[in-house]
């Protein structure tokens, strides 16, 4: 599922990540699991509030450079 977020249409870090899974415009989101505990706890609660599967990723680097970016992300959305 990680592989999407190269080739799919996405938003990358926690600001843009909030604002697209509260207009409902996430399809899923991945969080970074060395990311801040109080980032992934909100994020995840979030997620939870509006229905959008999270997927937990390794590490920030491992999803910024799924992401296409050559440094870390705490969290990507996949957009509809």
């Amino acid at each position: 599922m990680l592989s999407l977020l190269s080739t799919g249409k996405k938003v990358i870090g926690i600001k843009q990540s909030r604002k697209a899974i509260r207009e409902g415009a996430a399809e899923r989101a991945f969080l970074a699991q060395d990311a801040d505990p109080e980032i992934r706890e909100t994020m995840g609660e979030l997620c939870q509030q509006h229905g959008v599967p999270a997927e937990a990723v390794p590490t920030m680097l491992e999803l910024g450079r799924a992401c296409g970016i050559e440094v870390g992300a705490a969290a990507a959305v996949l957009l509809k």
